[in-house]
């Protein structure tokens, strides 16, 4: 299953990548979003390798996460991968500058199935595909919005 979103930031692409890589910032918001997180590697100033553990509540049980960042090509690509309990995740971030004070955002996030139970839960997804995409779509939204306000003060 794949999902895609796409957002405009009134912000330079400088600027847009320090805040989506400003890791720590970023874990304290997701910790704030009631989300248990941990992170298992850290590399330093080279940013591709880190990982994270993590826990949350998905359907009524307790599920557990582990993400890495796969790929860093600063200023303008990023790419995690996920796994969670019978389920693989590829994401790609993908920065461009539209202008000097304007950059897109291209999210792409794929879902792939690797047990009988993962494959129901994404079977599930995919026939509520729509609720889905758009929800996905609105988190996108707000996620941008929240980051170009940060960016401005």
């Amino acid at each position: 299953m794949e999902l895609s979103a796409r957002e405009d930031i009134e912000a330079p692409l400088d600027q847009v990548y320090a805040a989506l890589t400003d890791f720590d910032a970023i874990e304290r918001q997701v910790m704030r979003r009631g989300i248990e997180i941990r992170r298992t590697k850290d590399t330093g100033s080279d940013l591709e390798g880190m990982a994270w553990s993590g826990q949350f509540a998905f359907r009524g049980k307790q599920r557990q996460v582990a993400i890495e960042l796969k790929e860093c090509q600063a200023p303008e690509h990023l790419v995690f991968s996920t796994i969670s309990g019978g389920l693989e995740g590829h994401s790609d971030v993908e920065l461009v500058a539209l202008s000097r004070a304007r950059t897109r955002i291209n999210v792409k996030t794929t879902l792939a199935p690797k047990t009988l139970s993962a494959r129901l839960l994404v079977q599930s997804l995919k026939l509520a595909r729509g609720n889905i995409e758009k929800r996905f779509r609105n988190r996108m939204g707000l996620m941008a919005k929240e980051l170009e306000t940060r960016l401005r003060s």
